[in-house]
């Protein structure tokens, strides 16, 4: 994922959460925003409670490889937050994906 489609800043996580759009499953939880861009901004957070950095990293570059995938066929001028609940801990790649694609279908 190229810097350009990243959301840095905890001020725009902030923003973004405190706006109240959800969407979530027993895995994922995403928020979301319109942005006046012509392109999606990601952002990712899975929490200490998951795992050590290893892991955690870990899930980090999954979600980013099934974002890469999504942003190839869709585009919708919005901002996300992913957050990975304790409930996807063990969840394999195919089953994250899976979960995202039916949360940004809906």
């Amino acid at each position: 994922m190229r810097k350009l489609y990243v959301v840095k800043y905890q001020r725009d996580f902030d923003r973004i959460i405190n706006k109240n759009n959800y969407k979530k499953t027993s895995k994922l939880v995403i928020y979301f925003e319109d942005n006046n861009l012509k392109y999606d901004r990601f952002g990712i957070s899975v929490g200490k409670k998951l795992g050590n950095a290893v892991y955690r990293n870990k899930k980090k570059r999954q979600l980013r490889n099934i974002i890469d995938e999504y942003r190839k066929d869709n585009n919708n001028h919005k901002d996300y937050i992913v957050i990975l609940r304790i409930a996807g801990k063990n969840s394999s790649y195919q089953e994250l994906k899976e979960d995202f694609y039916n949360i940004m279908k809906g």
